[in-house]
């Protein structure tokens, strides 16, 4: 015998039967060519049927007349897959049969308006209508085909106790109920899944998913070789791929995993479904009707090896924490005792338990929408306790999920949990509860429900790297820095992907008139022209606004500007537990207290803020000075060249030529600013050089920096850029003294930051051939750390310092430097 059972989904329309029956004349055929077994078909009620009768229930008992209205839709239903599916001349005997369902639930339904109530009784014989007409239809479909079928009530074979909603199954009659119906019949048995009935006949429901229910027992009264569910996903998933996206199937599984997961949220199966089926040692296999092909899973004692330590994740979305703690409960013996006695007295089911090693608090995991019952009925228990102070109030946390992580291989692999915690840590995800299974296949953590799609993403990523590892980035900047990172991205992704396991994902991006967000990535093909027409009207505050709605894990905002008003997001961001990489100086070059909050902020939260790129663009210079602070090591002295702009002037101006020349054609070339005076005022580098002590570890200020004016005033004080290298032009006798007297002793001109004994200036200076800035050329930097370990030789960075191409690498390098991070 193989017994199979199709849900709601699977026959939810015309098509979709037409497709089951395909299925089960498949199974037909099969059997028959192997002279096999029979097969015994289980059905749900069609797709949303159950929950529009438990909708009319309440509108009965409610007094209001419209549920006819709903009454009318469900038979026009069922008359559909009639009229479409069953021969024309045949089709009048079933239109009566459904019809007198159809009678018996109006009357039903007008016994409970006219009496305004609605029993636990009556509302299981309300619903047990959807099973009654689905069954009903495709019986009569089956046998217009020439197969030979017959309709049976589950309500004859299964008897079960008067628990209302949620019976419980009498299995010693029921088996024997079963056995003796299908040795009378041969035919092919169509059973309606979900109800039984008491042993007077009064019906009765399983629970919700009950009709997967209804085939174990089917399958385990007549030791079944398999018990086959047939549903709309391709069997088991590691994850629910509606919340992850990198889901993928699990072959096999075991009845304890399948059990956990279910339990946990996995609503594939129907768990007491499995009970029955492994107390026989029957295999469950969970097909998909919409892709017959697919193996589906197969739930049995055992399963096959696999490459991954957990088998799956799975979630229930919205549950409420029960905390009962005090200081009386210390030592106490029967308090967990008396709390769940009363919690099984009053039938209410626990989804978790967590207890305090010092018994101090017991807390639980609850279905909200009882919440305020169970704080009623503990109120009332513990009442005296509460008056004396040994319990304080019952506390009520709402607006929670739990999420699941499962698998047998959990039981033999240590760092399960560590690395469990990790991740949600550094996706600033709090665990509000946990909870640890004694079978060691289950951990178990409660956290506030806005974090759980980030939470389950996150956690799949890190269990089942057969993806890559994602970094969600948010570009600020689409100028000539940023469209060369995005290209840089782009051309780099399927290296990273393959050899890094490490996927850069550019979720979200803006300049000053549009942004654009796809929270499942945009395309670097066509980037430019989808931010254009399918970008809308931006603001920072916006776009930072959504970063934070989207609560994506290991979230990356990437400043790629000079704007001074974005670093105001920056704390908020990295408060949110989201990296922030920028080669913008302004955020690390304002007040000292500003700069250490920030840094404390990232370190808090278990992020990053990175800048590599604040100095001397990709040039490994921050990363260098931390590393040498980190390990121990002082800071005597620091020389730097960290201006590109004056470098090439500098090394360009030679005797005989103009200094105004020189720096229009540095201009020309695109190394200055709009106006040149912008980096002749030695501002930028100021900053730079204030970045550079501070990672050394010196807490200065902006205005501990002295510049000497390399510029004399009458140019300072011009009023336009003309009229600026007029002045130039005017002063170019004393740029050439400068230059000649330099030359005269063999020595450069070169533009110098340099801090020492706590104080840093910047100005313009002359180095001799022995120094390290003598040779410079070009528009490279150079810095030169003296420290105690390179004291006599000091460590020397030098290489171009300025350019899209090296600064956007720069940029791309800590972005990545996140990735590994996340391993």
């Amino acid at each position: 015998m193989q017994v199979l059972k199709f849900g709601g989904t699977s026959i939810g329309s015309v098509e979709s039967i037409k497709q089951v029956i395909q299925i089960i004349d498949n199974y037909r055929r099969n059997d028959e060519a192997k002279n096999d077994d029979r097969i015994t078909v289980v059905f749900s009620a069609m797709g949303g049927v159950t929950n529009q009768l438990i909708e009319i229930g309440r509108m009965a008992m409610s007094g209001e007349t419209d549920y006819m209205e709903l009454v009318r839709r469900i038979e026009d239903r069922h008359f559909n897959v009639v009229k479409s599916l069953i021969p024309v001349k045949e089709q009048s005997k079933v239109f009566a049969h459904v019809r007198g369902i159809i009678n018996e639930l109006e009357d039903l339904l007008r016994g409970v308006s006219l009496i305004r109530e609605l029993s636990p009784r009556t509302h299981d014989l309300i619903t047990s209508f959807g099973e009654r007409l689905s069954t009903t239809v495709i019986t009569e479909c089956i046998k217009s085909r020439g197969i030979p079928a017959q309709f049976c009530d589950a309500r004859q074979l299964i008897k079960t106790d008067a628990q209302f909603g949620h019976a419980e199954v009498n299995y010693q009659l029921t088996n024997q109920l079963i056995k003796d119906h299908f040795d009378k019949n041969t035919d092919l048995q169509l059973v309606t899944g979900f109800i039984g009935s008491t042993v007077k006949n009064e019906t009765t429901t399983l629970g919700r998913g009950g009709s997967d229910y209804t085939a174990s027992i089917i399958g385990a009264a007549l030791n079944a070789t398999f018990i086959d569910i047939w549903t709309d996903v391709d069997g088991m998933m590691t994850a629910d791929p509606r919340k992850v996206p990198n889901a993928f199937n699990i072959p096999t599984i075991t009845y304890a995993e399948a059990m956990e997961l279910s339990h946990f949220g996995a609503k594939v199966i129907y768990p007491p479904s499995l009970q029955p089926a492994f107390a026989r040692n029957i295999p469950i296999r969970v097909l998909n009707t919409f892709n017959a092909s697919h193996k589906g899973t197969t739930v049995s004692r055992t399963a096959e090896r696999r490459q991954y330590t957990i088998t799956g994740i799975s979630s229930i979305d919205d549950i409420a924490l029960v905390n009962v703690q005090g200081s009386g409960m210390i030592g106490v013996a029967g308090v967990s005792a008396k709390l769940f006695g009363v919690l099984a007295a009053h039938k209410i089911s626990v989804i978790l338990i967590s207890q305090a090693s010092s018994e101090h608090s017991i807390c639980f995991a609850i279905d909200p929408r009882g919440a305020e019952h169970v704080k009623s009925i503990l109120d009332a228990e513990f009442a005296a306790e509460i008056e004396h102070g040994h319990i304080d109030n019952i506390i009520i946390e709402r607006d929670l999920s739990v999420i699941a992580t499962v698998g047998e291989g959990m039981k033999k692999s240590s760092g399960i949990a560590g690395k469990l915690f990790s991740v949600l840590g550094k996706n600033g995800v709090n665990i509000v509860a946990v909870a640890q299974g004694s079978s060691e296949i289950n951990i178990s953590v409660v956290i506030n429900k806005n974090n759980l799609s980030k939470a389950l993403n996150a956690l799949h990523n890190i269990f089942f790297q057969s993806e890559a590892r994602v970094l969600n980035l948010f570009l600020v900047g689409t100028g000539l820095i940023g469209r060369t990172l995005l290209k840089q991205i782009f051309d780099q992704s399927e290296f990273l992907r393959e050899e890094k396991l490490l996927k850069v994902c550019v979720v979200g991006m803006t300049n000053t008139k549009k942004m654009l967000l796809n929270p499942k990535g945009i395309s670097l093909n066509d980037w430019r022209e989808r931010l254009l027409t399918e970008g809308v009207t931006t603001s920072l505050p916006a776009f930072v606004d959504k970063i934070k709605d989207y609560n994506l894990p290991n979230s990356v905002f990437i400043d790629c500007t000079s704007d001074k008003d974005i670093v105001q997001f920056y704390e908020s961001l990295l408060d949110a537990n989201i990296s922030v990489v920028t080669p913008n100086k302004v955020a690390n070059s304002g007040p000292y207290s500003e700069y250490r909050r920030l840094q404390r902020t990232a370190l808090n939260r278990g992020v990053k803020f990175l800048y590599e790129t604040n100095v001397g663009a990709g040039l490994p210079i921050i990363n260098t000075v931390q590393g040498l602070l980190t390990s121990g090591d002082r800071f005597l002295k620091i020389e730097a060249i960290l201006s590109g702009t004056l470098s090439f002037i500098f090394n360009t101006f030679r005797p005989g030529s103009s200094f105004a020349d020189v720096v229009r054609e540095a201009k020309e070339k695109g190394y200055t600013e709009p106006d040149p005076r912008d980096d002749l005022s030695g501002q930028d580098v100021a900053r730079k050089i204030l970045i550079l002590a501070r990672e050394a570890g010196f807490p200065l200020e902006p205005e501990d920096i002295t510049i000497t004016n390399l510029l004399p005033d009458s140019c300072l004080a011009a009023p336009t850029v003309p009229a600026f290298f007029d002045e130039l032009e005017r002063n170019n006798a004393y740029f050439e003294k400068l230059l000649t007297d330099a030359e005269a002793n063999g020595e450069k001109l070169r533009f110098v930051a340099s801090f020492e004994n706590n104080k840093a200036s910047i100005g313009l200076k002359t180095v001799g051939v022995d120094h390290p800035f003598y040779q410079l050329t070009g528009a490279d930097n150079i810095v030169s750390f003296s420290t105690e370990r390179y004291k006599d030789r000091p460590l020397v960075i030098k290489g171009p310092g300025a350019g899209a191409e090296v600064t956007a690498s720069g940029v791309f390098a800590d972005v990545v430097s996140i990735g590994s991070y996340l391993a």
